[in-house]
């Protein structure tokens, strides 16, 4: 099948890559020429793992085209996809303007029957100004008699396993009432489907909540966990033990209930924003996603009062040792990253950072520049050179095994403050160190 991606991000890379590898031909349209001149030379503008090889392997075989021809675009493909970005608006709302964007592009240039994919993630009610959108056009163009569908296909990916997530998918949700766009798109993913039938189908409205509902509800996980966490220190217990005690009930279950410093990155954030505000915007009071906003705000800041607490708020001069710059592992996205807020914290206290992530380095650099009070190191060990205490804040796996000796060693004082609960407590006091974490209480050596 010919598919067009409008979008060469996060979501629609990876679905035109993996769409060009089951074997159909996929071209990307981008307005912006460098990045897709770019893509054409095999360089990615994103750290995903699998992604690089597959696009590349696609691109050489041709069934994966990069341009700036919308156009063109639009005449290749038999569907064509919205995959562009929703930023939060000042208020908090989704961003549709580029969405509309497209909408308008592919109005502009269509010449037979369409089928226009909303991949993006957009409020309940855009598939309608959507169509809206089209229709208009066309009719100004005097071309009102073409016909056309729009479909909300809401992505599920997660940063950093996109790639699998999406040769695998859980779920297909297909928003449509029309059964010839639903054989169609039944063809399309046919690929992804032959295990057992994964897609769901549903009105637009419906698979529109859907994307906003399932993102909403890890991230009330996360905050809920987070929230026992800052309980189980006043109250003298152990989260890691409350953790095991709750997950093992299968109606919870253990994903997304590790405590932590936060949750970040590109969808969590702006969806649960985004749906709050829809909310406001129909008088409903979204209390629940409010109380989750507001823990994740306040849980970014944990580890800046631990730090403060432990040094007396005297703060000025100290250097730390900073391992995890990415809001998780296997990605270099720093947006919403707790890692920033920590950083920032520890600036205006006076202290200065020695940083090191796998991934986020050239991202870290882009955003802070250089600054006297930043030091970017090339390697774990070398950030731990002068500093007076280490934080962990993103727990990439090469963190999980580090060589204590010589942590000991290098930091000036042994102390350490994990925003993962990545080592147990009484390991720590038998190595010499003062150990912070999640939800646990402090411990300190002798």
């Amino acid at each position: 099948m010919n598919v067009t991606v409008f979008g060469t991000g996060y979501v629609g890379l990876v679905q035109g890559a993996i769409l060009a590898d089951v074997g159909h031909h996929v071209v990307c349209v981008d307005v912006d020429a460098e990045k897709v001149e770019r893509l054409t030379q095999g360089h990615i503008p994103i750290y995903e793992p699998g992604l690089e090889s597959l696009v590349r392997e696609n691109f050489a075989s041709g069934r994966l085209e990069f341009t700036t021809d919308s156009e063109a675009g639009v005449k290749h493909g038999q569907v064509q996809f919205i995959a562009v970005g929703t930023p939060p608006d000042e208020d908090g709302s989704a961003d549709l303007k580029y969405v509309l964007a497209v909408a308008q592009t592919i109005a502009e240039h269509m010449d037979r029957k369409q089928i226009i994919i909303n991949k993006s993630t957009v409020p309940v009610g855009t598939a309608d100004k959507v169509r809206a959108c089209i229709t208009e056009k066309l009719a100004d163009r005097g071309q009102g008699d073409l016909q056309f569908d729009v479909v909300s296909n809401p992505e599920f990916l997660k940063e950093g396993s996109a790639v699998a997530d999406c040769q695998k998918p859980d779920r297909i949700i297909i928003g449509t009432e029309n059964e010839a766009t639903i054989e169609v798109m039944r063809e399309l993913y046919a690929p992804f489907n032959r295990n057992h039938d994964k897609v769901i189908i549903m009105d637009v409205r419906s698979a529109e909540l859907t994307k906003y509902a399932a993102n909403c509800m890890l991230a009330t996980k996360i905050s809920f966990m987070n929230e026992i966490a800052n309980l189980s220190e006043r109250l003298g217990a152990d989260i890691e033990m409350v953790r095991q005690g709750i997950g093992s009930d299968p109606r919870i279950g253990y994903h997304f209930i590790y405590p932590g410093v936060g949750y970040g990155g590109s969808c969590f954030p702006k969806d649960v924003q985004a749906l709050i505000r829809a909310s406001d915007n129909i008088d409903f009071d979204a209390k629940v996603l409010k109380a989750v906003e507001a823990r994740n705000y306040e849980q970014k800041t944990t580890l800046f009062e631990k730090i403060a607490r432990h040094y007396d708020n005297d703060l000025a001069g100290k250097t730390f040792a900073l391992w995890g710059l990415s809001f998780k592992p296997s990605t270099d996205d720093m947006r919403e990253a707790p890692s920033r807020v920590l950083m920032e914290a520890l600036w205006q206290a006076g202290a200065k950072v020695q940083a090191y992530d796998p991934e986020a380095m050239e991202e870290t650099q882009r955003l802070y520049g250089n600054r006297d009070d930043l030091t970017l190191c090339g390697t774990k060990e070398s950030a731990l050179k002068g500093a007076d205490a280490l934080v962990i804040v993103t727990e990439w796996q090469s963190f999980r095994a580090p060589d204590f000796a010589a942590l000991s060693r290098e930091l000036r004082q042994p102390v350490i403050f994990d925003g993962r609960n990545m080592f147990e407590p009484v390991r720590m006091i038998d190595k010499g160190f003062t150990y912070y974490s999640v939800g646990r209480q402090p411990v300190q050596h002798g």
